[in-house]
């Protein structure tokens, strides 16, 4: 728990715009995909290499899980899991370099980057998220920070803001300047999970993942769109390239876009 009396990031509250202002000068990128298509390391290190913000938007979804898990309340009752969640103060901050996310109450800041990552949290982030009326709220204060990334962004920063996770290309900003999907083959994303996780992509490894990457997405198809490019999403296909690949042709995405805009 931390002590802090300031939130350290901006306050994300369920009372922001229904949609994204264009702000000129600004940059967004969203960046939309499956689990394991490297979603959240490479908007990381494409938000860097632009020296813009980075939102990585599930980590709003695990907090909030994290959230009505200690309040105990029954994920199985969506009018009680929105109830829970619409009390809940999320400070998130953008800062690619050491993205956080944590909660806020009476203004003391208890934070969550790591906590959200557990497995008790996977195991149940599915079942919150898929609420609508959860999905509804969060997409409002994912606005607003965007909003916050290109108006008034971090010291040393440019306006803008990479946003990463489900929704974003089509429903969290539809109008960003770049729009990607970044996906691979489903055996090369297990693999990768596996080898993030466990520390190897054996056959007892992948088995083990296989609940967290390929049964989340299963549950997330019913309420989010991920799996195909929308009109002007552009899909990257991370199946034969490495890391380093990956985020080379994504910033190639942006610069064609970028120029196409001008």
């Amino acid at each position: 728990m931390s002590s802090t009396p300031t939130p350290s990031g901006p306050v994300a509250s369920p009372d922001a715009t229904d949609e994204v202002p264009v702000v000129t000068g600004a940059l967004v990128v969203a960046v939309d995909g499956p689990s394991g298509s490297g979603k959240s390391s490479v908007s990381r290190a494409v938000a860097r290499a632009l020296r813009v913000g980075f939102l990585d938007t599930g980590a709003m979804y695990r907090a909030v899980t994290w959230s009505a898990l200690r309040a105990g309340v029954d994920l199985d009752d969506a009018a009680a899991v929105a109830a829970h969640v619409r009390t809940v103060a999320l400070a998130v901050g953008t800062d690619p370099d050491a993205p956080t996310v944590a909660v806020v109450v009476d203004g003391v800041e208890t934070d969550l980057t790591e906590a959200v990552r557990t497995a008790e949290v996977t195991g149940h982030v599915s079942a919150v998220a898929s609420v609508p009326a959860v999905r509804q709220d969060l997409v409002l204060r994912q606005r607003a920070l965007i909003e916050s990334a290109c108006l008034a962004p971090a010291a040393g920063r440019a306006p803008g803001v990479v946003a990463e996770g489900r929704d974003i290309t089509t429903v969290v900003a539809p109008e960003a300047d770049v729009r990607v999907l970044l996906t691979a083959e489903e055996s090369v994303r297990l693999a990768r999970r596996a080898q993030q996780d466990l520390g190897t992509a054996d056959e007892a490894a992948l088995a083990a993942t296989r609940r967290g990457v390929v049964d989340r997405d299963r549950l997330d198809s019913r309420t989010t769109a991920f799996t195909t490019a929308a009109d002007g999403v552009v899909t990257v296909d991370s199946t034969h390239l490495d890391f380093e690949g990956t985020v080379a042709a994504v910033l190639e995405v942006v610069a064609r876009g970028r120029g196409a805009g001008a």
